[in-house]
């Protein structure tokens, strides 16, 4: 049975540290900067209404569906799926999925922690006041100089991916939960410090304004972008909540926690656009800068309003801060399943691991510099090609991993996993695993994993793929 397993590398002591581990894993760079700014692009309040939706259809069913499949089987996500697929009598190959998932989760720390390490950088030079007194335009040139710089980046991202395998080495309960103990209290902390002074810049109202006004025209434009950003924002398809769920208790209510972690996960990035457009507006900046937001726009503006040095600072903490836990979360998936598959030390392991990731990183650290010039999949007037140094199109070898990673590892980790939960291991396992008391709320649950959420997953990947 079930309830008789238990992970051989441990397990939360709470419900709740679960919900901790699984909120960080989902607040990343992209609920701090990403999500606030397209909210704003995509109509507001309307784009809110459509984003919660996609998160209810399509974000937490997948999400439900990693968890239990991890905390029946008590493994890492290879060999669970290997394990619950033999037990009904399915090929055991269902671990390639998982397999694959936890390889993307490699690729993507390896160019995640290249990102990371410019916010320890940015805290800084925040700190310095590098920012203060500054136009846009050197703030901007600012920027380029540090990701045109190969050894500060380097430096950076050696110290970001240090520090992540050093908490994962140390286990679940020395590593994950202690650091997560410190780590996800002191997130709300600092983004509840940077809402209390935005209050105070006399732009508040504008900011709420700007994030919350109801734009129905936008809300079919913003419907492909919602869907998308609710699944990749809960971090599914990679396998991290899964190995997170196969520490959870027994005793913990699979959907509620999962539901839980949604509201936070989505909380959190509301209240990052709340708490730093009002700032942005303070500086008379544009709050619509996509990408460069976060590291030319937003240090303009703590340089140009009042004590936005301090809060400069702890900004770039708080991003470190959420860089950092969605870090950990995907490492330990290989970790785990090294550990299990070949008994050697989880120190040994995420040592060797973190140096991999780190070495592919830096392919990231000199897309910005080194090999700027170096373009793959070119498709220009005299035809396609490969490979070409110097072209004006085609993606640098960042670009491809991210649009490798993103665009087709992610969604297909995730609908394997729905398919995995709804269709292999069986009404009955499934019903066992999440404990619902109302028929009707099963039902509903198992419907939308077994259906809805694969049809929106393929929705998005179909639209990601057309872009």
């Amino acid at each position: 049975m079930s309830s008789e397993k238990v992970s051989v590398h441990g397990s939360w002591a709470s419900r709740w540290v679960f919900i901790l581990a699984a909120t960080g894993s989902a607040v990343g760079l992209g609920s701090i900067w990403k999500f606030p700014y397209m909210v704003g692009e995509y109509g507001g309040g309307a784009f809110v209404l459509v984003f919660l939706a996609c998160i209810a259809l399509i974000g937490v069913p997948v999400m439900l569906a990693e968890t239990l499949i991890g905390r029946r089987a008590r493994q890492s996500p290879a060999n669970a799926l290997a394990a619950l697929a033999r037990d009904v009598g399915q090929p055991a190959a269902w671990s390639w999925a998982a397999f694959a998932g936890m390889l993307t989760a490699l690729l993507i720390l390896s160019f995640y922690s290249v990102v990371g390490g410019w916010s320890f950088d940015y805290i800084l030079d925040m700190a310095k006041g590098d920012f203060q007194g500054v136009t846009p335009d050197q703030v901007g040139a600012y920027f380029g100089n540090v990701i045109g710089d190969p050894l500060r980046l380097i430096f950076w991202h050696s110290v970001f991916m240090f520090t992540s395998a050093v908490v994962i080495a140390k286990g679940v309960v020395g590593g994950l939960e202690r650091s997560l103990r410190i780590m996800m209290p002191l997130l709300f902390v600092l983004l509840l410090v940077l809402l209390g002074y935005s209050m105070t810049t006399g732009h508040f109202m504008q900011g709420l304004h700007f994030m919350f006004d109801f734009d129905a025209s936008k809300v079919l434009d913003g419907l492909l972008p919602a869907m998308g950003h609710a699944f990749f924002s809960l971090s599914v398809g990679v396998g991290s909540i899964m190995i997170y769920g196969a520490y959870m208790p027994k005793s913990a209510s699979i959907g509620g926690t999962i539901v839980s972690v949604a509201l936070l996960d989505t909380f959190v990035s509301l209240l990052a656009g709340v708490a730093l457009f009002p700032i942005v507006f303070a500086a008379g900046l544009n709050p619509s800068e996509g990408p460069g937001l976060m590291f030319v726009t937003l240090p303009y503006a703590f340089g140009s309003v009042p004590f936005g040095q301090v809060m400069g600072v702890v900004f770039f903490i708080l991003v470190g801060v959420a860089a950092w836990s969605s870090a950990i979360s995907l490492l330990e998936p290989m970790v785990a399943y090294l550990v299990e598959r070949h008994k050697i030390s989880r120190a040994w392991v995420s040592t060797w691991l973190a140096l991999a990731c780190w070495l592919f990183g830096l392919g990231t650290v000199f897309s910005f510099n080194l090999w700027k010039e170096a373009k793959f999949f070119v498709n220009d007037a005299a035809g396609f090609h490969l490979y070409q140094w110097g072209a004006q199109a085609g993606l640098d070898f960042f670009g491809v991993v991210d649009f490798f990673t993103s665009r087709i590892m992610l969604p297909l980790g995730g609908l394997c996993f729905a398919v995995f939960a709804g269709w292999v291991m069986g009404r009955a396992a499934v019903r066992d695993e999440l404990a619902m008391r109302h028929p009707l709320a099963f039902e509903a649950t198992f419907f939308l994993m077994r259906y809805v959420a694969p049809c929106g997953i393929l929705i998005v990947f179909a639209a990601q793929l057309w872009k």
